[in-house]
């Protein structure tokens, strides 16, 4: 197993690997294309793998496949048998306007996790008639009744962090974390104050989409020679066209000058930079198959050094 450094879940004690794993793809057949592209089998070697390299930290959510994504989990958590550490999330609907709707929806994960407890469970969006305060009342309520250890929230602005950290701070429960879309061609958290935010508060960044949904690792890098053509849902995704994809090719060229040097592929210089970026910060790139758990485990156990990391920050200026 790589030797790992650390990281807590904000003030909350509990503690983490500094890389998670995303299961959003785990059961979803829509986007991720769950029973084409991935199996059941598929899934059950890399969360074998990421338990191996000491990543045992997963994110899933109630709406990922309809719930399947956390029944997934829960058997690979049963069949495998060792701890693992599980962040779920509520789904504030318009059709769930109270916390009896969040307290069943998360017996509803529970059950379908087959735990006893959410080590970290998330609003998952802000946009919802129910106001900040009223669901930051019912996650504490969540807390003390045990099936809850920390809570946070997940797409928040740096505003409405703080009003879920006062709120919460009134129960005496810390806010954990912040789930935010973050990544070397998503920086906007450096900018819109959600990083001073969490660094202020204590509040842990959890980054996902940090390799931009495959293509920070290079794998859809348009040369002079190639224009890998775009199918499924990427199609429509501004960031994959041909254009958006040459306009790339400088930041490419310098992460994969570190990543020949360092042994590395372009993906884990991508989640190596974000570990490196701040002690606040967890990425949590998805795994649906045994290479790309093997992939992102290569990502720790490594640092780059401040010349690399200025070079790749320096680079995105796009």
């Amino acid at each position: 197993m790589i030797q790992l450094d650390q990281r807590q879940l904000g003030t909350t004690g509990i503690v983490v690997p500094p890389l998670g794993v995303g299961v959003w793809s785990w059961g979803d057949t829509g986007f991720w294309g769950y029973g084409s592209s991935h199996t059941r089998d598929d899934i059950s070697l890399a969360y074998k793998a990421c338990l191996d390299a000491g990543l045992n930290f997963f994110d899933t959510a109630e709406i990922y496949g309809g719930g399947e994504s956390e029944r997934i989990l829960g058997e690979c958590i049963r069949k495998e048998g060792r701890p693992v550490i599980i962040a779920s999330k509520f789904a504030p609907l318009p059709t769930r306007l109270s916390r009896h709707a969040l307290l069943n929806a998360l017996d509803a994960s529970l059950e379908r996790l087959g735990v006893g407890a959410i080590d970290l469970y998330q609003i998952h969006w802000p946009y919802t008639f129910l106001n900040t305060n009223s669901l930051m009342d019912a996650l504490a309520q969540a807390v003390r009744s045990g099936k809850v250890r920390a809570v946070g929230v997940s797409n928040y602005s740096a505003a409405r962090m703080r009003q879920a950290h006062a709120r919460l701070a009134r129960h005496d429960i810390p806010l954990a974390s912040n789930q935010v879309h973050y990544s070397l061609l998503h920086r906007k958290p450096e900018k819109n104050g959600v990083l001073d935010a969490c660094r202020e508060l204590n509040v842990t960044l959890i980054a996902y989409s940090p390799l931009e949904q495959g293509l920070l690792t290079g794998k859809y890098r348009v040369t002079n020679a190639q224009v890998i053509p775009m199918v499924g849902p990427r199609r429509f995704i501004p960031a994959f066209s041909a254009a958006r994809r040459r306009k790339m090719e400088p930041l490419f060229e310098v992460m994969a000058t570190v990543a020949s040097a360092r042994d590395k592929t372009i993906g884990q210089v991508a989640l190596n930079w974000l570990i490196a970026k701040d002690a606040c910060i967890v990425p949590i790139p998805g795994a649906k198959n045994l290479r790309q758990a093997r992939e992102n485990a290569g990502a720790i156990g490594w640092r780059l050094t401040d010349e690399e990391f200025t070079k790749i920050s320096n680079a995105t200026a796009l």
